[in-house]
Order: structure tokens, then sequence, then C-alpha cells
């Protein structure tokens, strides 16, 4: 068949060449008689221009052919080595399932397409039930190593953005794991991290010179039960990190030195009991931090922050013995809100601090007992407690430096030493 296509394809092209030939023979003057050499070359080049081209297509659809063929063995041995490993995970040696942790991760690194279900893998790995007391029964013998290991891993497949493996885009589902410490410090975030419901007991997590960028971080509904969560020189640029009715016993979270620009951070209906949060030296630029109807009975500090254009929102939350402390922050354009919130033995201090064009608002606020501390402050600003409630409450302008301050107070009279 394919002889025969060319016998008439070669007729035709002759027959076209000749007719080309003959009539440029015939313009001449006088005519001459058409060169059969001529028409025979012509001929014969088309030809082999045809068949060059069907021959260039035909090794391009043979290796189209191969590389499906190869992209699907490739893919049968990647699926392979995802049930290996994945078997691996599900052992009772933990030496055998840390040779699982090290396959998978492996596997996310040469599987782009599948890597988040590898990752996934290793998050349903950690939220798996967990006794970090080794004295205490459901204890697992280098469980803990195992856990770490998985961490690690995810910490260094966040260092750099623009590597080939960075996992940096990817989702993780950690809600409802136990952390009894590990590190995610300098790592890029810019996907969706789930915390919510987790247990942070004892240890250390280290989210230290991370960054947050446009993704979303949720702790809500965890519990910091003696450990220690730290945030220190992280930024968060357009991320929003939840702690939604969170539970603080005992535990820290530190931002110390943090930066805000234009995130938020939500700390509503957040319960605070014996426990520490600390955002000294931390910078805000039109971020919002957000403790609305939260409860304190233990320490917030914003000690040396600086607040340019956010706001701070303390709205209905409630204080018992607890402490806010503002000491020497700077507030320039931005508004801390304290509207509604109730004060019982808690104390607000705002000592040395300095205000430059801020709002302070403690509108309808209840004080029983409580003291807001201005000692040594620079108000430049407006500060209003309008239709606050005073029961043995204390306002203390001790040494403060008035520039141009605007005070609202409603229907009350200025308290005695303001």
């Amino acid at each position: 068949m394919a002889l025969i296509a060319a016998g008439v394809l070669g007729w035709v092209i002759y027959h076209y060449a000749y007719d080309h030939f003959a009539q440029a023979a015939a313009d001449q003057k006088p005519p001459k008689p058409v060169n059969i050499n001529d028409v025979l070359k012509a001929t014969v080049t088309a030809l082999t221009l045809i068949g060059a081209v069907l021959a260039g297509l035909y090794a391009y659809r043979k290796q189209l052919l191969a590389e499906g063929d190869a992209h699907r063995a490739d893919a049968s041995q990647l699926a392979d080595r995802y049930t290996t490993a994945a078997e691996q995970l599900g052992h009772d040696q933990a030496a055998v399932r840390l040779a699982g942790v090290y396959a998978l991760v492996r596997l996310a690194d040469d599987w782009a397409e599948q890597r988040q279900v590898c990752i996934d893998v290793l998050c349903a790995y950690l939220r798996m039930p967990y006794e970090p007391d080794h004295t205490a029964q459901g204890h697992k013998a280098g469980e803990r190593e195992v856990r770490q290991t998985i961490i690690r891993v995810i910490r260094d497949h966040l260092q750099d953005p623009e590597a080939r493996t960075a996992w940096c885009r990817n989702n993780f589902n950690f809600t409802g794991a136990v952390f009894d410490g590990g590190s995610f410090s300098t790592s890029h975030f810019q996907g969706t991290v789930h915390f919510g419901g987790a247990w942070f007991t004892g240890g250390t997590v280290d989210f230290d010179r991370a960054t947050f960028s446009g993704g979303t971080v949720s702790f809500a509904d965890a519990t910091f039960s003696g450990g220690t969560v730290h945030f220190r020189l992280s930024t968060f640029s357009g991320s929003t990190v939840y702690f939604d009715r969170a539970t603080f016993s005992g535990g820290t979270v530190n931002f110390t030195r943090a930066a805000f620009s234009g995130g938020t951070v939500n700390f509503t209906r957040a319960a605070f009991s014996g426990g520490t949060i600390s955002f000294g030296g931390a910078a805000f630029s039109g971020g919002t931090v957000d403790f609305n109807r939260a409860t304190f009975s233990g320490m917030a500090s914003f000690f040396g922050a600086t607040f340019s254009g956010g706001t701070v929102n303390f709205g209905g939350a409630t204080f018992t013995d607890g402490t806010v402390n503002f000491g020497d922050a700077t507030f320039s354009g931005g508004t801390v809100n304290f509207t509604r919130a109730a004060f019982s033995g808690g104390t607000v201090n705002f000592r040395d601090a300095t205000f430059n064009g801020s709002t302070v608002n403690f509108r309808n606020a209840t004080f029983n007992g409580s003291g807001v501390s201005f000692g040594a402050a620079f108000l430049g600003g407006t500060v209003d407690f309008g239709d606050a409630t005073f029961n043995r409450g204390r306002v203390n302008f001790n040494s403060a430096t008035f520039s141009g301050t605007v005070f609202e107070w409603g229907p009350l009279p200025v308290p005695a030493g303001a």
C-alpha cells in the first residue's frame, strides 16, 4: 500500500512538474522542448521533502507513544512506592516506621502530582492518638522520635519557596494532633495550616522567624497546657492566624518582635488561665489583634510593641486578676479597644507608653477593684472612658505628659488623680 501510494504521488507530482516546465518552455521565443531531466529532478526533490516530513511525523508520534508508556510505567512504580511506604508507617516497630517516613518524603519529592497526598499522609500520622508520657499506659516506644522526624522533614521542605521540592504552597492539617515539641523555625507558609483542636503539652513548638504570607494558620480550639509556642521574629504579611476559643492554662505563646503588616491574629473567646502571651517588641502596621470576649486570668504583654495604624481589640473581654501590659509601647494612629470589657481585680498598664494620634477606648467598660495605669505615658491622642463604670477601680495618670490629649468621660466626673 505504501509503494502504491508513493507511486501515485510520484505520478501526480511528475505530471504537475511536466506541465509547469512545458508552459515555461512554450512561453520562450522561439519555443523549446521540455527538458525531461529537469522534470525528473523536480519530482525526486518533491518526493524527498514529503518523505522527510512524513518520517519526522512518524518519529514524533513514536516518541509520544514511548513517553506515554514510560510515564505510565513511572506512575505504576510511584504507586508501588506509595503502597510500600504507607505499609511501613503502620508497622509495629519504630525503626520501620521511620523508614516509611523517609520513603514517603522521597516519594513526595519525586511525584509532584501527588505531593499533597503524601503530605496528607504524614499529617494524618501526627493526628493519630499519641501518649507523650512514657510512664502512661498506651505509650509506644520510639513513637516520639518518629513524630519529631515528621515535623523535622516538613520544616526542611518549607525553607526555600523557590526550590523544586518546596512544600511552602501546600496545605497541612494537624487538627487534633498532640505536640510535645518540634521546630518549624524559618519556615515559609503560603498555604493553609490547621492546628485546630491540637494539644501542646509540656514541650516547645518553634515558629521563630517563620513567614506567613497570604495563607491561613488556625489554632482554633487548641489547648496550651504547660507547653510553649514561639513565633519570635516571625512575619505575618496579609495572613490570618486564628486562636479562636483556644485555652491557655499555664502555657506560653510568644510573638516577641514579630511583624504584622495587614494580617490578623484572632483570639476571640480564648481563655487565659495562668498562661502567658507575649507580643513584646512586635510591630503592627495596619494589622489587627482581636481578643473579643476573651477571658484573662493570666498575663498578656505588649511591652515595647509598635502600633502604626493597627488595631488591638479587647471588646467584651473579661479580666479577673490578669494583667495586660502595654508598657513602653508606641501608638501612632492605631486603636486599642476595651469597649464593654470587664475588669475585676486585673490591671491594664500603659506606663511609659507613647500615643501620637492614637485612640484608647474604654467606653462602657466596667472596673471592679481594677486599675488602669498611664503613669509616665505621653498622651497625644484620644482616651475615651465614655459611660464606663468604676466600682473601687482607679485610673492612674501619675507623671504622664499631655499634648493635645482628648478625654471622653461621658456622664462621669474625672476620677481623682487624673
